[in-house]
C-alpha cells in the first residue's frame, strides 16, 4: 500500500487515495452533532471536490454520499458524563472494538489501498497502531490534551514517518507541544453556504448545547443588554439543559432546536451578532467563522482559539469568567462590547472569516500536510 514516489511527491496538485477515520459516537449527518462532525464533512467533500479518492469510516447513520464505511452502533451514554474529551465507559469500549475492527480490515488490505490515513477520531486506538501500517497517518487534534495522550505520546517516541499531527489552532498546537509538535491547520466553513447575511434586531448562540459551551451564560448576557436571544443545537447534555437553559428560557429567550447548517445559515446571516461563550478553553471556535461568514459580528469569551479568529474588525472578546457567570463590572463591560460588536461593518466581517476560515484555505493547508507526510514516508 506504499504509494509510489514519483508519482506522488512532485506536483502540488497530486491526488490521493485517502482514508479518512471519522468519529463513531455521532453520524456524519446533518444537522450535525457538533464542530468535529462538520469538519469531517467539509474535509471529505473539499478534498473529493480537489480531486482526490476519499473513503470515510463514520458511525452508522452517517450520510451515504460522504461515508463509505459505517461501524456498528453503539451505545448511548448520559450526555452529562462527556465534554468533547471523555466518554461513557461502554462507549469507550465499544468505540475501541469498532477502530480495532477497522485498523484490521486496512492491514489486511480489505478496503482497498491507500496513500495515507487522517484520522479524525477522538480515540488514542489509532494513532496506537499508525506504526502497524503500511501507509502514513496524519492526526487532527480536536480537543485539549486528552487524557490518554501521556500513556500513547509520551512514553515512547513516535516514529516521525509514520505520524505527522495537526491542531485547529496555534492554542491547541501549543497545549499539546509538551508531547508532539504539531502542524497548524486551521479549520473552515463554506463560505457559499454561509453567505453575507442582512442582520437583523437579536442576537444568535448556536453550537452542542452542554456545560462547556455554556449557552446559559449567553442567556445572561443577552438580557443585561436587553436583546433577544436565539439558540440552536444539539441537547447532548440533558441534565446540564434542564438545570441551566430551559429555567432561562421565556420571553426575548427562544430555543430554535437542532438545525441544518442552510436553516442555520438563514438564522445566523439574520441576527446582529453571534454570542460565543465557552467556558473551556475552545479549540478552534467553528461557529464564531460560520456567523462572521454571514457578516455576523462575534462576541465571544478569550479562550482558546478564539482569540487567533475573532479581532476588532470582527467582533469583540470578553475576558473569560466561569460557569457560575459573570461579576457585575465584568458584565457591563460585556454589554458595552455587544454595543460596540452590532456597529460593525458586515462585509469587513465577513472579510475576515475569508482570510482566516475558508473552507478552501483549509483543503489546500491538508494537501500540503498530505504531500509532506508521503514524502517522508517513500524516504523512510
Amino acid at each position: 500500500m506504499r504509494p509510489n514516489a514519483s508519482a506522488r511527491t512532485n506536483a502540488p496538485t497530486s491526488s490521493f487515495k485517502i482514508l479518512v477515520i471519522a468519529s463513531l459516537r455521532y453520524p456524519i449527518a446533518q444537522p450535525f452533532a457538533g464542530g468535529l462532525e462538520a469538519h469531517t464533512w467539509s474535509l471529505a467533500t473539499g478534498l473529493r471536490a480537489r480531486g482526490h479518492s476519499v473513503l470515510v469510516a463514520g458511525a452508522t447513520g452517517s450520510d451515504p454520499s460522504v461515508v463509505g464505511y459505517e461501524f456498528g452502533r453503539l451505545p448511548t451514554g448520559d450526555g452529562s458524563e462527556r465534554a468533547d474529551i471523555t466518554n461513557h465507559p461502554d462507549v469507550s469500549r465499544a468505540e475501541r472494538q469498532g477502530f480495532t475492527d477497522l485498523i484490521a480490515q486496512v492491514r489486511d488490505g480489505l478496503l482497498g489501498s491507500f496513500d495515507l490515513i487522517h484520522n479524525n477520531a477522538l480515540h488514542p486506538y489509532p494513532v496506537e497502531q499508525a506504526h502497524t501500517l503500511d501507509v502514513p497517518m496524519v492526526t487532527t487534534l480536536h480537543t485539549p490534551v486528552l487524557p490518554w495522550a501521556q500513556r500513547v505520546l509520551g512514553e515512547s517516541a513516535v516514529p516521525q514517518h509514520s505520524q505527522h499531527f495537526v491542531a485547529v489552532s496555534r492554542a491547541t498546537a501549543d497545549a499539546w507541544r509538551p508531547l508532539i509538535r504539531p502542524q497548524v491547520v486551521r479549520n473552515g466553513v463554506d463560505t457559499d453556504l454561509w453567505r453575507p447575511g442582512p442582520g437583523g434586531p437579536g442576537a444568535v448562540w448556536s453550537g452542542r448545547i452542554a456545560a462547556e459551551k455554556a449557552p446559559h451564560l449567553a442567556i445572561d448576557l443577552a438580557r443585561a443588554a436587553g436583546i433577544e436571544l436565539t439558540i440552536a443545537g444539539p441537547i447532548v447534555d440533558e441534565p446540564y439543559y434542564a438545570a441551566a437553559v430551559a429555567p432561562r428560557l421565556g420571553p426575548g429567550v427562544r430555543y430554535a432546536g437542532h438545525l441544518d447548517q442552510q436553516r442555520l445559515a438563514e438564522l445566523v446571516g439574520h441576527s446582529a451578532l453571534a454570542l460565543v461563550t465557552p467556558v473551556w478553553n475552545e479549540p478552534f471556535g467553528l461557529v464564531a467563522v460560520e456567523a462572521m461568514a454571514c457578516g455576523t459580528p462575534v462576541v465571544a469569551l478569550a479562550r482558546g482559539g478564539l482569540p487567533e479568529i475573532v479581532d476588532r474588525r470582527s467582533g469583540r472578546l470578553i475576558p473569560p469568567t466561569e460557569a457560575t457567570g459573570f461579576a457585575p463590572d465584568d458584565l457591563a463591560a460585556a454589554v458595552r462590547a455587544m454595543a460596540q460588536a452590532a456597529t460593525l461593518d458586515r462585509g469587513a466581517v465577513r472579510q475576515r472569516a475569508l482570510a482566516r476560515g475558508s473552507a478552501a484555505a483549509m483543503i489546500r493547508g491538508y494537501e500540503q500536510v498530505y504531500q509532506r507526510a508521503v514524502r517522508r514516508w517513500t524516504r523512510s
